[in-house]
């Protein structure tokens, strides 16, 4: 085909181009695809973040919920500063039941350790089967006086 000027007849494209079968639109497709599971991982991996911060601030209050419950009979008697560790324990887990929060609670004479535990759903990751993100938190309190 020769060309003529004025001539605006369509023309073949070169070869390279002619050959493109749609492999752009399978990587593009591709690409979609990781960068959405990229974006869950960030959103729902923020989420399980937030969701152990605030574990961890009921394991804490319900730490410190225990670690107020003192044996005031050694403390009259003895001068010394140690815990009642039934009633800490049971004001530990009266406090994660208040908070509707499940967790357990150990306690000792010198010490309250609450362990709470937590399932974050995930909102993007649910696509790849990922439903939920599991973790704990633990936190440990003991018993002082003072300001």
């Amino acid at each position: 085909m020769t060309h003529i000027p004025g001539d605006h007849r369509r023309r073949r494209p070169p070869g390279w181009l002619a050959a493109d079968r749609g492999s752009g639109t399978v990587w593009a497709l591709g690409l979609v695809v990781v960068l959405t599971l990229l974006s869950g991982a960030v959103l729902d991996g923020g989420n399980a973040m937030a969701a152990r911060v605030q574990a961890l601030d009921i394991a804490q209050q319900a730490a410190r919920a225990g670690a107020n419950q003192f044996d005031l009979a050694v403390l009259r008697t003895q001068g010394v500063l140690r815990l009642d560790p039934a009633a800490a324990r049971n004001a530990a887990t009266a406090f994660l039941a208040d908070a509707g929060i499940p967790g357990t609670a150990t306690a000792t004479v010198d010490q309250v350790t609450v362990v709470v535990t937590r399932s974050q759903p995930t909102l993007i990751l649910q696509a790849i089967g990922v439903d939920a993100i599991s973790m704990t938190a633990t936190a440990t309190a003991v018993p002082q006086t003072g300001p």
